[in-house]
C-alpha cells in the first residue's frame, strides 16, 4: 500500500520533481568559482574543523562570498558532497525534500529505493523522513550536505523536519547552510550544546592583506595603502572589492579611481540596489533612503525622519537579515558605507528637496536629545545656519571652538558658514573663529555686532519680563576676555570676568556643569593677563584655580596653558626645577589626550627652552624651540611672544652672539599695557651686551631705569656696577634686595656670585670661600651652571681650591672631586642629562622604580610591550646607563623620582 505522500517503495528512483519536471542539474551542482576567486587559508580552515560539528551556518550579506567559499571548499573535498541551491519557487515541503534526496544521490550517497520520495509537492510523510534518518545514521563517513541560499526557505515546517532529520541522522550528516538572514532552525539549542560553527559577515571580511592579493589576481599592482583604504571603505565586502577591482582595471588611473571613486555610479550600486534596496517593502525602502542622510541613528531618530513610528522593527529585521545595516549595540545602528552612499543618490535623484529637510529634522531631535556635535552637524548639512550657531551658543559650548579634541571639527564646520546668515549666535561664532586666528581687528568688528544685537534682545526681555540672552551674553563675556588677554589688557580681562562671574547666576547649572570649559578658560584669560602685567601672585591664584580643577579633555587645553605660565613665573622667580616640573606637566596633558604639541598658546617648550640654558644645556634649548617653532599654529599672546623672546635671546646670548640676542630680545610685542617683567628681561638681554662690549656703565644705567623693583634686575645692575669699579655700589644694591624675597636659586646664585667677585676684588677669601660655597650649594640642587659661565674668568682657579673643587666637580666642571678610583663612577662623575624625559618617559622610569617588568609596564600604562622597550632605550640613553637599576639610580641622584 503507498502511503500519501511519498512513492511506492519498490518503485525506481525519480527523475521528476513531485510535480513532474524534471530535476534542474544546475541546482545540484556545485558552483564554479571565478578565474579571479581568491582562496583564503583562514576560512578553508575554519570549514575543516566546521566538519566536528553536526550543523555550520555561514551567514552574510549579499555579496559577502559565502556561496564562492563553500564552493570552493566543497570543490576540494576528498569525497562527494551533496549541494542544493534552494529557490523561493518551491511549492513546500514535498519538493524540498524531492530535490534534497535527489542532491545526495547525485552526489553519490547510496540510498535505497525503498526510503521512498516525495510525491505531493506540498507535504510529506514523517516516516520517509524517518526512514532517510536513519539510513544517514547507518552509512561510513558523515555525509556532506550543503543548502545555498537557505534564507529563501520561509516555510516553519520544513526548517521542523530538517531539525528533525539532522537531530536522528546522529554522526551520519554534516549540514552547512549558506544564508544571508538567520536560518529558521532553533540555533540557540544547537549553540548551548556546542554542536554547531558559525562563520559571520566580519570573519567573511577581507582583510586588507587579502584585499591586496585580490586586487593582483585582477592584474592591480596597488600600493597597501590603497588596498586598505578600500577595504576601509567597502568594509571588506567581496563583491565589493571585486566589481571595484573590475572598473579600476578599465580605468586608465586604476589607483586614482580606487581613492576617489562615486559609488552611486558603478556596478556596486546596481548590484546594492537590485538584490537589497529593491526587495524590501514600501515602507523599509522609504526608511532605508531617509536614515542614510544619518552616520549613526537610533529608531527614534529614524521615526522622526519618517514620521512613523515603525523603526524599531524594521531596522533589528535589517539587521538579522544582513541587508547592510548594521548593528552597534546599545540600540544604535549605521549602514555599510558604501550602502549609505548610494542610498543618498538614490535619495537626492528619487526624492529631490527632500535632503536639507532631513537634516533639519534630524538635527531638532538630536539637539533635545542633548547630542550636540551631531546635531550641529546636520545643522549644517541643512543650511540652517541661525540654528547651528544658536545651538552651539545656547548651549553654552562656544568654548568648545577653542579647546577639547572637537575644536578642530567646529572650526572647520563653520569655515563654511553662510555670510549671509545674520544673527547674534552667526556673529558670534564668526568672532571666536577670527580671535582663535588671532585676527582681533575681524574678531572685534563681529564681536561688537553680536553684542549691539544682544542689547536689543535684552531691552526687549526686559519690556516684556522675561529672561534675556544669558548664554549668550555669557558667551559674549568670554571672547572680551579672550580679546583682551590677546592685546595685553589686564583691566578689560577683569571687568570681562567680574561680569561673567554676577551672570553665571542666571545661566542653568546644568550648562555649566556640562561645559567646564567655560570657567577655565575664562580663569586662563585673566590669570595670563595678570601675568602680563607682572601681577604674579594674582595670576599664580588664578591660573592654579585652573591647573588643580576639573580633570577631562574638555579643560585639557586650559590646564595645559595655564600649568604652562605657571611654570613661566616660577622661572621669573627663578625656580628652575619648579618651572620644569610644571612646563613637563603641561607636556603630559598634551601627551594623554593625544592633542598638538604645543597646542593652546604652547608657553610650556618655551619654559623648557629658557631652564635648558641657564643649566647650560644648549643643545637641548635648540631642540625645544625648534619643537615649538614645529608644532601646529598656536595662538598668540603677549606673554606667549616675549617668553619666546627671552628663551630665544638667553640661548643667543650663551652662544655668544650678543647682537642676535639684543635682536631677538625686542620682539614687536602690540599689547595696551607694558609688561616690567617683559621689560626687565629685554633690559638684562641689552645690559649683558653692554658689558661683553666693556660698557658696564651703560649696562647699569640700562638696568636702573626699569621700574619695579625687579630682584633679577636688581642682581644684573649689581654685577654691572661691579664690572664698573665699584663693589661697594654693587653690594648695596644687593643689601637692598628684600630678604622676604620670593626669589628662587637662579636670581639668588647669580646675586651670591657678585658678592664672591666683590669679597675677591677687596681680597676677603674667607668671604670669596663662603659665597661661592653657599651659590654652589643651591646652584647644584637645581643643575644652574649658566651663571657660573657668565662670572668670568676670575672664577675658574678659585674653584680648583679644596674644598670648593669636590663642591663643584663632576656637575660643573670635570675635574674629579678625589683621587682616582676604579669601579663604577660616582654620581658627580657622570655626565649630566643632556636631553629632558617626556611625560611618557617619566612614567616608564615610575614603574620601573616600583619594579615592575616590561610586560606589567605595558598593562599598567596601556601600551604595547614594544612601545615600552621603546621609552626605556630612549631612558637609558638620556640618563647614560645600560641596566634598569642603573637608571633608577641615576634618576634619584637627579631627582627625577
Amino acid at each position: 500500500m503507498v502511503r500519501p505522500g511519498e512513492r511506492d517503495a519498490g518503485s525506481a528512483v525519480p527523475c521528476a520533481d513531485p510535480q513532474g519536471a524534471p530535476f534542474l542539474p544546475t541546482r545540484l551542482a556545485v558552483p564554479a568559482g571565478p578565474v579571479t576567486f581568491l582562496r583564503r587559508e583562514r576560512l578553508v580552515d575554519h570549514l575543516d574543523q566546521a566538519l566536528r560539528t553536526p550543523l555550520t551556518v555561514v551567514n552574510g550579506a549579499a555579496g559577502a562570498g559565502k556561496t564562492l567559499l563553500v564552493a570552493d571548499w566543497a570543490a576540494r573535498r576528498d569525497r562527494p558532497v551533496a549541494w542544493l541551491t534552494t529557490e523561493a519557487g518551491d511549492q513546500g515541503p514535498g519538493m524540498f525534500w524531492a530535490y534534497l534526496l535527489q542532491a545526495l544521490r547525485a552526489a553519490g550517497v547510496p540510498l535505497p529505493s525503498g526510503i521512498g520520495c516525495p510525491a505531493d509537492a506540498g507535504r510529506v510523510d514523517r516516516t520517509l523522513l524517518t526512514r532517510l534518518a536513519t539510513e544517514l545514521n547507518t552509512l561510513g563517513p558523515p555525509v556532506i550536505v550543503v543548502l545555498d541560499e537557505y534564507d529563501r526557505v520561509t516555510d516553519p515546517e520544513i526548517a521542523d523536519q530538517l531539525e528533525f532529520v539532522l537531530h536522528h541522522a546522529a554522526s551520519g550528516v554534516r549540514l552547512i547552510l549558506v544564508t544571508r538572514t538567520e536560518p529558521l532552525l532553533p540555533l540557540h539549542r544547537h549553540r548551548t550544546a556546542g554542536d554547531i560553527t558559525e562563520i559571520r559577515n566580519a570573519e567573511l571580511a577581507f582583510t586588507p592583506e587579502e584585499a591586496a592579493v585580490l586586487l593582483d589576481l585582477h592584474g592591480l599592482r596597488l600600493p597597501v595603502p590603497v588596498a586598505e583604504a578600500l577595504v576601509e571603505r567597502t568594509r571588506g565586502w567581496a563583491a565589493g572589492l571585486r566589481l571595484c577591482a573590475l572598473a579600476a582595471r578599465e580605468n586608465p588611473d586604476p589607483e586614482a579611481y580606487l581613492k576617489q571613486f562615486e559609488a552611486d555610479r558603478t556596478a556596486v550600486a546596481d548590484f546594492l540596489l537590485a538584490e537589497v534596496l529593491e526587495r524590501q517593502s514600501p515602507e523599509t525602502q522609504d526608511l532605508l533612503l531617509r536614515v542614510s542622510v544619518l552616520e549613526r541613528f537610533l529608531p527614534e531618530l529614524a521615526d522622526a525622519l519618517t514620521e512613523r513610528s515603525d523603526a524599531e522593527g524594521i531596522l533589528a529585521g535589517l539587521h538579522r537579515g544582513n541587508a547592510f545595516v548594521e548593528d552597534l549595540g546599545h540600540a544604535w545602528y549605521r549602514l555599510h558605507p558604501l550602502f549609505g552612499e548610494i542610498l543618498r543618490a538614490h535619495l537626492r535623484m528619487r526624492c529631490p528637496g527632500l535632503e536639507p529637510v532631513l537634516h533639519r529634522r534630524a538635527a531638532q531631535w538630536l539637539r533635545r536629545s542633548g547630542m550636540l556635535a551631531e546635531a550641529l552637524g546636520h545643522g549644517a548639512a541643512a543650511g540652517d545656519w541661525e540654528f547651528t550657531a544658536g545651538a552651539l551658543v545656547d548651549d553654552l559650548a562656544i568654548g568648545q571652538l577653542f579647546t577639547g579634541l572637537r575644536s578642530d571639527d567646529f572650526t572647520d564646520l563653520f569655515s563654511r558658514m553662510d555670510p549671509e546668515a545674520t544673527s547674534p549666535a552667526t556673529d558670534l561664532v564668526r568672532a571666536a573663529r577670527e580671535l582663535s586666528r588671532c585676527e582681533l581687528d575681524r574678531g572685534l568688528t563681529h564681536l561688537r555686532h553680536a553684542e549691539r544685537s544682544l542689547a536689543g534682545e535684552e531691552d526687549r526681555a526686559r519690556a516684556q519680563d522675561e529672561p534675556g540672552p544669558a548664554a549668550a551674553r555669557l558667551s559674549c563675556l568670554l571672547l572680551e576676555a579672550l580679546a583682551a588677554r590677546l592685546t595685553g589688557s589686564p583691566a578689560r580681562a577683569e571687568q570681562a570676568a567680574g561680569t561673567a562671574e554676577r551672570l553665571c547666576e542666571q545661566v542653568p547649572a546644568h550648562l555649566l556643569d556640562r561645559h567646564p570649559e567655560l570657567t577655565a578658560l575664562l580663569l586662563a584669560h585673566v590669570g595670563s593677563t595678570r601675568l602680563w602685567a607682572g601681577h604674579l601672585e594674582e595670576a599664580r591664584a588664578a591660573l592654579s584655580l585652573v591647573a588643580e580643577g576639573s580633570d577631562g579633555v574638555s579643560t585639557a587645553l586650559p590646564r595645559e596653558d595655564s600649568l604652562g605660565r605657571l611654570a613661566l613665573i616660577d622661572y621669573l622667580n627663578g625656580w628652575l626645577g619648579r618651572a620644569e616640573r610644571k612646563a613637563m606637566a603641561a607636556l603630559t596633558v598634551s601627551e594623554r589626550y593625544s592633542l598638538p604639541q604645543p597646542s593652546g598658546f604652547g608657553v610650556a617648550r618655551l619654559v623648557l627652552a629658557a631652564v635648558a640654558v641657564d643649566r647650560g644645556e644648549l643643545r637641548l634649548a635648540r631642540a625645544h624651540l625648534d619643537a615649538a617653532a614645529a608644532a601646529p599654529p598656536a595662538m598668540r599672546d603677549p606673554v606667549t611672544e616675549a617668553g619666546r623672546a627671552l628663551a630665544t635671546a638667553r640661548l643667543l646670548l650663551a652662544r655668544g652672539d650678543t647682537r642676535a640676542a639684543v635682536a631677538a630680545a625686542e620682539p614687536a610685542v602690540a599689547a595696551d599695557v607694558a609688561s616690567p617683567w617683559a621689560e626687565g628681561h629685554t633690559a638684562l638681554v641689552a645690559s649683558a651686551a653692554h658689558l661683553a662690549r666693556g660698557r658696564p656703565e651703560a649696562a647699569a644705567d640700562l638696568l636702573h631705569a626699569v621700574p619695579g623693583h625687579q630682584p633679577v634686575c636688581a642682581v644684573g645692575e649689581a654685577r654691572a656696577r661691579l664690572a664698573a669699579g665699584t663693589p661697594l655700589a654693587a653690594i648695596e644694591l644687593l643689601d637692598g634686595l628684600h630678604p622676604e624675597s620670593p626669589s628662587g636659586p637662579a636670581v639668588t646664585v647669580r646675586a651670591l656670585l657678585v658678592r664672591a667677585e666683590a669679597a675677591h676684588a677687596m681680597g676677603d677669601q674667607a668671604a670669596v670661600r663662603r659665597h661661592l660655597a653657599q651659590a654652589l650649594q643651591e646652584a647644584r640642587r637645581e643643575r644652574l651652571r649658566r651663571p657660573f659661565a657668565e662670572a668670568g674668568g676670575w672664577l675658574r682657579p678659585v674653584l680648583g681650591t679644596a674644598p670648593l673643587r669636590g663642591l663643584a666637580a663632576g656637575w660643573l666642571t670635570s675635574e674629579p672631586a678625589g683621587p682616582a678610583h676604579t669601579g663604577p663612577p660616582r654620581p658627580e662623575e657622570r655626565p649630566p642629562v643632556v636631553e629632558e624625559l617626556s611625560g611618557r618617559e617619566r612614567d616608564v622610569l615610575r614603574r620601573l622604580d616600583r619594579m615592575m617588568s616590561t610586560e606589567e609596564i605595558a598593562a599598567d600604562l596601556c601600551l604595547s610591550v614594544n612601545t615600552v622597550k621603546t621609552h626605556l632605550k630612549s631612558v637609558f640613553r638620556k640618563l647614560a646607563v645600560n641596566r634598569r637599576n642603573d637608571a633608577v639610580r641615576r634618576a634619584r641622584e637627579l631627582r627625577l623620582l
